[in-house]
């Protein structure tokens, strides 16, 4: 095995580490998901999955037909050639929707943060000062969300701006 693989091996997990994590994928379909990132347009053959990711042929089926379903694999065919070639789905539409589900997520947890912050601010005043509540955590993690949601929907309209590939 050549450096270049033994390393997109490696990335493979770590990835697909993270995505389990992130995502909530199970394990294989994590794999399966963090390898087709990482062969990119070209994608990737069924059978390549099989070998290189060591699983049975029904596990990499099922999780496989899995990611479809959640629309975040899609296939290609090559004339002349019987096989798929499974790559990620650059779909805009379906980036712009997980964005806006995402920004949708964190204002809803900001609200929850401001509505504690609300009443443990109402509740300080009732308390003897070494009792009160400490605000710094939520006025900190409000910041943030902020932050994270200005970045992100810049994201946004940069990929409806230029429609950008990600792959």
């Amino acid at each position: 095995m050549d450096s270049t693989e033994k390393r997109k091996r490696e990335l493979v997990e770590k990835l697909g580490i993270l995505l389990e994590k992130k995502e909530h994928m199970a394990p294989v379909a994590a794999r399966i998901f963090s390898y087709i990132i990482l062969t990119g347009k070209q994608g990737t053959t069924f059978e390549d999955l099989v070998e290189n990711l060591c699983a049975s042929k029904s596990t990499i089926s099922t999780h496989l037909n899995h990611l479809q379903d959640l629309r975040k694999l899609e296939y290609f065919t090559k004339t002349g050639d019987r096989k798929k070639y499974f790559i990620i789905n650059t779909d805009f539409n379906t980036m712009v929707q997980r964005i806006t589900d995402m920004v949708e997520d964190w204002k809803r947890e900001k609200q929850i943060h401001l509505e504690i912050m609300d009443y443990k601010k109402d509740v300080n005043v009732t308390l003897e000062e070494q009792n009160r509540f400490e605000l710094d955590f939520h006025i900190d993690y409000i910041k943030f969300l902020d932050g994270a949601t200005s970045s992100i929907n810049k994201l946004k309209e940069t990929l409806k701006t230029n429609k950008t590939n990600i792959q």
